[in-house]
C-alpha cells in the first residue's frame, strides 16, 4: 500500500533533516554507472521557472478551438506568424501614437481631469492591474487560488485523513488550524506529557489529565487536533469523581503508531506549503495603464489602505518641503513596509508587456530567471534595465531581493538583448503570445 500524503509530507521532513545534518548524501540507483550530474547553478534555475499549472486532456472540440485559434494567431508556418505579430505590432503601434497624442493635448484638459479626479479615483478600485494574489498547493491539488480559500481547502483536507492516519494528521492539524502563538503553546505542552510518560513509565501521575484543569483548557483544548492527538496517543476520556478526565494506557495507541514516532512528528509538524503563482499575463500598452494593486498587496488593512488613500494631497504638499537623504530614505521605507508582494512588468521591444507576481522577499534573480523561462530564446543573454537606465545584470544584484533593491510595488523593466543577441527580433514565447488579453 501506498504512503498517504501525510506520511510522505512527514517522510519529506526527516529527509531534509538529513540532508541538514550532512547525513545524507547524494542519491543514484545502485547499478548505475555515475551518480546523476548535480549543478547548484542548474537547480537553482530550474526551480523558479515559471511553470504553468496542470491541465485536464482537452476534448476533441476544445482541441479544434485552440488550434482555430492558434492558426488565428501565428498561422501554419512562420511566415503567417509575423504577419500575426505585425498586427500586434500595429496595434501596439496605434496605442502609443495615441498615447503620445493624449499628452499633447493635456495641458488644455488639465481643468477638466482635476473635476473628474474623485470619480477617477472611485473607478480605478474596480480597475485593478491584477485581479488578486493566487497560490499552489501542490501537496494537496493542482488549482490555483487565493491563499484565504487555500487555508480552507487545506482544513477540509486534513480532516478528511483523520480516520486513515489519526496521529500524524493531528500534527498537521495543530499547526495548521490554529492562530501560530497557541499551536507553539500547545505543542510544547503536548511534548513535555508525552515526554513525562516515554520518561516515567512508572509514574501513574503522568498518565492522568484532569480535562478541567486551567493549565488544560488554556494550553491544549483551545487549539483543534489537540484531543485528536491524544487519543492516538493513548488517552481515552473517562469520567473520575463526576470529572472528566484524560487517562493513558498504552494499549489504546493507534497501532500504526508509537509514542516515540508521535512526538518526533508534533516537533517537526509545519504549515503545509503554498506556493505563490507568478499570474503570468502579457499585455498591450493600454493595458499597463492599469496601476492599482488589490487589497491582497497590502500589509494593512482596507480600513488602512482608505485612510493612506486620503492622506495623499497632504503627503504631495509635504513632497514639496526640501528634505534631507535620510527623511526621503524613512518615508521610503514607510511607503514599502505597507507592500508583502510586488507586481514586476518587463517591456519589450515590440511593445508587448510581461507581467508576474511576487514576494517582496524574493531575489531579484528569481525575477530574471522567471522571464527567461518566457523567453522564445533561453540561452540568449539579455538585461533588464529601470525606468532610471540602470542595469540589473550583475550577481550582487540577483542575490538581492526585490525589497532591498526598492523594486516595490510595481515597477516596469525594459528589456534590451545583450551581446551576440542583439540582432534577435522574438521575444516571447509563441504560446505566450496567445495570452494576450483582449480588450
Amino acid at each position: 500500500m501506498a504512503p498517504s500524503k501525510i506520511k510522505n509530507f512527514f517522510l519529506k521532513k526527516k529527509a531534509e533533516a538529513k540532508l541538514k545534518l550532512g547525513v545524507a548524501g547524494p542519491g543514484r540507483k545502485l547499478n548505475s554507472e555515475a551518480p546523476p550530474p548535480s549543478s547548484k547553478a542548474s537547480s537553482s534555475k530550474q526551480k523558479d521557472v515559471y511553470i504553468p499549472p496542470k491541465r485536464s486532456e482537452l476534448s476533441a472540440e476544445a482541441k479544434a478551438a485552440a488550434n482555430a485559434a492558434l492558426a488565428r494567431f501565428e498561422g501554419k508556418d512562420k511566415k503567417e506568424f509575423n504577419t500575426s505579430l505585425a498586427a500586434i505590432r500595429a496595434q501596439v503601434r496605434k496605442e502609443l501614437e495615441a498615447e503620445k497624442k493624449a499628452k499633447d493635448a493635456g495641458h488644455s484638459s488639465e481643468h477638466e481631469t482635476a473635476e473628474q479626479d474623485t470619480v477617477q479615483e472611485a473607478a480605478a478600485r474596480q480597475d485593478y492591474a491584477v485581479r488578486g494574489v493566487f497560490f499552489r498547493c501542490p501537496m494537496i491539488g493542482d488549482e490555483i487560488l487565493p491563499y484565504k480559500e487555500w487555508k480552507g481547502r487545506i482544513k477540509e483536507f486534513l480532516y478528511e485523513q483523520l480516520a486513515a492516519d489519526r496521529g500524524l494528521t493531528a500534527c498537521l492539524i495543530i499547526c495548521n488550524c490554529n492562530p501560530k502563538d497557541k499551536a507553539e503553546v500547545c505543542i510544547e505542552t503536548l511534548t513535555k506529557c508525552i515526554e513525562n510518560i516515554v520518561n516515567n513509565p512508572n509514574e501513574e501521575k503522568y498518565k492522568k489529565i484532569r480535562m478541567t484543569n486551567r493549565m488544560f483548557c488554556d494550553k491544549i483544548k483551545v487549539c483543534e487536533g489537540s484531543l485528536d492527538f491524544l487519543h492516538a496517543a493513548g488517552f481515552v476520556e473517562i469520567e473520575l469523581d463526576n470529572e472528566p478526565h484524560l487517562i493513558w494506557s498504552e494499549d489504546n495507541i493507534d497501532p500504526e503508531c508509537s509514542l516515540e514516532v508521535l512526538l518526533e512528528a508534533l516537533k517537526a509538524a509545519e504549515p503545509i506549503p503554498v506556493e505563490l503563482d507568478r499570474n503570468l499575463q502579457v499585455l498591450l500598452p493600454s493595458q499597463v495603464k492599469r496601476n492599482n494593486l488589490p487589497p491582497d498587496f497590502f500589509r494593512i488593512s482596507a480600513e488602512e489602505i482608505k485612510r493612506e488613500q486620503q492622506l495623499r494631497t497632504e503627503a504631495l504638499e509635504q513632497a514639496q518641503i526640501l528634505k534631507t537623504k535620510a527623511m526621503r530614505e524613512r518615508e521610503e521605507l514607510r511607503t514599502i513596509n505597507r507592500y508583502k508582494f510586488s507586481l514586476i512588468r518587463v517591456r519589450f521591444p515590440n511593445g508587448v508587456y510581461l507581467q508576474g507576481t511576487f514576494n517582496v522577499y524574493e531575489k531579484f534573480g528569481q525575477v530574471f530567471e522567471f522571464v527567461q523561462s518566457c523567453l522564445m530564446h533561453e540561452s540568449a543573454e539579455f538585461s533588464l534595465v529601470s525606468p532610471g537606465g540602470q542595469k540589473f545584470d550583475d550577481h550582487e544584484d540577483l542575490e538581492k531581493s526585490l525589497y532591498d533593491l526598492r523594486l516595490v510595488p510595481t515597477v516596469v523593466f525594459n528589456f534590451t538583448y545583450e551581446n551576440e543577441a542583439k540582432n534577435l527580433t522574438d521575444f516571447l514565447k509563441e504560446e505566450l503570445m496567445l495570452l494576450i488579453q483582449s480588450f
